[in-house]
C-alpha cells in the first residue's frame, strides 16, 4: 500500500469527525498515542509497539488530511535525492 492509499483510507474513514474535532484536539490524540508509542518501545513489548506505530501513522494522516497535507508529496524530500538538512552523525 501506498502512502497516499492510506491517507486516503483514514481520510473516507474519519475526515468528517476530524475536521469537526479541529486540529489542536485531533494534535493531543497524535501526541498521546506517541505517548503510547513510547511506552511500548520502552516495555520492550513488540506485539503492542506495532499496533501503537500504526495508530501513530492513521493519527498522522489525520493531521495531514485535516490541513490539506499530501504526506506522500511531503516525504519526497527524503525520496528525490537532494535531501536538504540532513544532519550527519
Amino acid at each position: 500500500m501506498q502512502i497516499s492509499e492510506f491517507q486516503q483510507l483514514i481520510s473516507s474513514k474519519y475526515e468528517k469527525r476530524d475536521r469537526e474535532r479541529g486540529v489542536s484536539r485531533t494534535f493531543m490524540w497524535f501526541i498521546e498515542e506517541v505517548g503510547e508509542l513510547s511506552t511500548a518501545l520502552v516495555s520492550g513489548d513488540k506485539e503492542n509497539a506495532e499496533e501503537e506505530f500504526a495508530d501513530v501513522l492513521a493519527w498522522l494522516c489525520t493531521l495531514a488530511n485535516i490541513t490539506d497535507i499530501d504526506l506522500e508529496k511531503a516525504c519526497k524530500k527524503y525520496t528525490g535525492g537532494d535531501l536538504k538538512g540532513f544532519k550527519p552523525k
